[in-house]
């Protein structure tokens, strides 16, 4: 008696696209939320997940009926916890090149890194947000709106020690310094260094939930330092951000 297993159909090309676009999006996903509290919570639902099955396997039936509830509004628990993330993804899905253009960073370049130098070696704080992609109109809402051109004196004098406008962030779109004194989200990642500061949390917190390039000197020592994607790099001089900043996507 022969057995005959069932014939496979032939792959098709759409199939191969299907798998790759599904890959990509998953790679996406985990690059948005590694390291950060949301990779966290996802652990937690897949440990739920397992406690459900294990519920089943061993008739755990008080536990199986509360989890079967419980992920019975999994869609709108997923929708409250990772609104945040949700929301980057879709800017970030939405800030194509189709639909607007990217303001231009290598322009300024040099007016910035002249203004970190000077305040770099007077030890005094600064916080200089640069607009990529993300608009960032709910945080310029929060600061004094200037709309005025870049300049290292303006930057010097609004960071200045007395000044009105000194403490909170300025936010850069172009060659137009749009707000100063704007209110920052400080990062949530638990791998942060405790020993960070305000200014430094803020600069990682706003690039985790923006494509925003943050620049930071540092009132303690002076140091200067440049934060992308949620990553902060330290102790640059002048000229390694001269150059960072004209490779900066224009």
């Amino acid at each position: 008696m022969h057995h005959y297993l069932p014939m496979l159909p032939p792959p098709r090309w759409q199939d191969l696209l299907d798998i790759l676009i599904v890959a990509y999006v998953i790679y996406r996903i985990a690059l948005l939320i590694r390291g950060t509290r949301t990779m966290q919570m996802v652990v937690g639902l897949v440990i739920v997940g397992v406690a459900y099955v294990a519920s089943q396997v061993f008739g755990l039936f008080t536990l199986n009926w509360l989890l079967n509830n419980f992920l019975g509004s999994l869609f709108v628990i997923l929708v409250v916890i990772f609104q945040s993330d949700i929301r980057r993804a879709l800017t970030r899905v939405g800030a194509g090149p189709f639909f607007g253009a990217r303001a231009t960073t290598a322009g300024i370049a040099e007016e910035l890194a002249m203004a970190a130098a000077w305040l770099s070696a007077r030890r005094i704080g600064a916080l200089l947000v640069i607009e990529q992609e993300d608009g960032l109109n709910e945080f310029v809402e929060t600061g004094r709106l200037l709309y005025a051109r870049v300049s290292p004196e303006l930057i010097e004098t609004i960071f200045m020690r007395g000044s009105p406008l000194h403490d909170g962030a300025v936010i850069i779109k172009g060659d137009q310094i749009l707000a100063a004194s704007c209110v920052l989200p400080l990062s949530a990642n638990p791998n942060v260094s405790l020993a960070l500061g305000t200014r430094h949390r803020a600069a990682i917190g706003m690039t985790e939930d923006t494509d925003a390039v943050v620049l930071v000197v540092s009132e303690e020592d002076g140091t200067i330092s440049i934060a992308r994607n949620g990553q902060l790099q330290r102790g640059l001089e002048p000229s390694e951000l001269l150059s960072m900043l004209r490779k900066l996507p224009a």
